[in-house]
């Protein structure tokens, strides 16, 4: 068994908590060592939680750890990059959540910070791990469904919470990069291009001034992708892919349940209006949390690459940053 790198979270955040460390605890390759709060009482009690050993008052007393060889970053999106630099100072690896950043700027300022401290900085898509999305990329590379020409999804859950972060603009907060950054990945993932230009429409709640609807169109070389993701809209996920002999529909794209299998939908023949031609592809259970946090980790012990790495991360802004100012602009915008 390889030597599991010791891993502390900034923050007592609801994704690190729900989904994370304890996914994380089942890994592999990994292990939880300690957790920090501005709060060292909610920082004690999610150490007591878990079973974690150490639990620190402030995020620069874990930083300060010697033992802590990597950071999980889950804060509010505009302390992303402040974070994830000092952590990168301190010579500890980084899994930041997504978005990496609030802008491409932001997340390029990493990379000097990064290379000179010689550690590895990631964003936490965890979708980019989950087999069913590799399996979903080999089957668009094979010719299954001819040639991918649009990737369409809608993600939407219902909000409204002031203090809730997801809705405070200076934290970054908002629908887009919230919820729509992850049909901005896949679909790069997907294509294995960079989108050319985009067109957007957003519209902001009146009192907290988050986007609470958008909706973008992704121009890329090979074909589109068109999508809509609101926070005051009933909850609701769905992503399917067309090519020109055939569609591919995922079941809760974003966060499948763990305790089960799912579901890949190929149908190699739209036209049939019996449904003859459908099949099923079963995966089996998994976390996609363990997955992510087991290939950093190993990335970590081997040398290799993390899965959504820093570039990755930038690319990923840049399309982001030109879907608001497509907004804006009511124009097609290049990233």
């Amino acid at each position: 068994m390889p030597r599991k790198v010791r891993w502390g979270v900034l923050g007592a955040a609801s994704i690190a908590v729900r989904r994370v460390i304890p996914a994380m605890q089942n890994s592999d390759w990994s292990e939880i060592a300690a957790i920090a709060s501005r709060a060292r009482s909610k920082a004690e009690d999610t150490a007591r939680m878990f079973g974690i050993p150490k639990a620190y008052g402030s995020y620069e007393e874990l930083l300060s750890d010697p033992e802590i060889e990597a950071v999980y970053n889950p804060l509010p999106n505009n302390l992303h990059v402040p974070w994830t630099n000092r952590a990168a100072q301190a010579g500890k690896h980084v899994l930041c959540e997504k978005p990496l950043s609030m802008n491409a700027a932001e997340a390029r300022s990493l990379v000097e910070a990064r290379d000179r401290a010689g550690v590895k900085i990631g964003e936490a898509f965890m979708v980019r791990t989950h087999p069913r999305w590799i399996r979903t990329r080999d089957l668009v590379r094979s010719g299954r469904i001819g040639e991918l020409r649009l990737v369409s999804g809608l993600f939407s859950c219902f909000n409204r919470d002031p203090k809730n972060v997801r809705n405070i603009t200076e934290s970054g907060g908002g629908a887009l990069l919230d919820l729509g950054c992850y049909f901005v990945t896949l679909s790069r993932f997907l294509f294995e291009q960079e989108p050319a230009r985009v067109m957007s429409s957003l519209e902001r709640d009146p009192e907290m001034g988050t986007d609470r609807l958008t909706s973008a169109i992704m121009e890329f070389p090979a074909g589109q992708c068109v999508f809509t993701c609101s926070t005051q809209l009933a909850y609701h996920q769905r992503m399917f892919l067309l090519g020109t002999k055939g569609r591919i529909e995922i079941e809760r794209p974003i966060n499948p349940p763990t305790g089960e299998p799912c579901r890949i939908v190929i149908d190699d023949d739209p036209g049939d209006p019996t449904g003859a031609s459908i099949t099923s592809e079963i995966i089996p259970e998994c976390d996609q949390f363990t997955i992510q946090g087991d290939l950093f980790s190993r990335a970590i012990r081997e040398g290799g690459e993390v899965p959504v790495p820093l570039e990755d991360a930038i690319c990923n802004m840049a399309a982001i940053d030109a879907i608001f100012r497509s907004a804006e602009s009511s124009e097609w915008e290049e990233p």
